[in-house]
């Protein structure tokens, strides 16, 4: 069985919306773990081209590259299982809004894209869940995607 699955299947799509609190707090835990995926696809790269050519990337590539390297991990935890691993410890998985399946590749791609302006904007995105009436944040409202709660077991 692998980590984060529900022992028994359920059809995601009748499962309960993850309350506020507990994709913020899965928000917290998972900015800890950012910390290492930036070390692994960010940090050591630059370090060792700085130390062996001694190059510094501008400002510009080094933004990119951190944008990428975040995109890849979300992207590919999204579409793969619907959880990354900090959402697997809260027992939270993000499906299609619409169908209830895990999101395909365009779609964790545009939910991705969706949530830097949502977060960076002065958590404009995350305040909007309080006017929802399913509140749900703007970038998922916009992507069509939905963070369920996925039951004990």
């Amino acid at each position: 069985m692998r980590v984060g699955a529900p022992a028994i299947p359920v059809a995601a799509a009748t499962l309960p919306n993850a309350t506020v609190l507990r994709r913020l707090a899965a928000m917290l835990y998972e900015s800890l773990l950012l910390v290492g995926v930036w070390a692994a696809l960010f940090f050591v790269p630059h370090l060792v081209i700085g130390v062996v050519w001694h190059l510094v990337a501008p400002p510009a590539v080094l933004a990119v590259h951190l944008i990428l390297a975040f995109g890849l991990y979300f992207v590919w935890f999204w579409h793969r299982a619907g959880q990354t691993l900090a959402m697997q410890t809260w027992r939270l998985k993000l499906i299609d809004a619409s169908t209830g399946a895990t999101l395909t590749l365009p779609r964790a791609i545009a939910r991705y894209a969706l949530s830097w302006p949502s977060l960076l904007f002065f958590g404009a995105g995350v305040l909007w869940s309080v006017f929802d009436r399913e509140r749900q944040f703007l970038h998922d409202r916009l992507a069509g995607t939905r963070i369920v709660q996925l039951p004990r077991g």
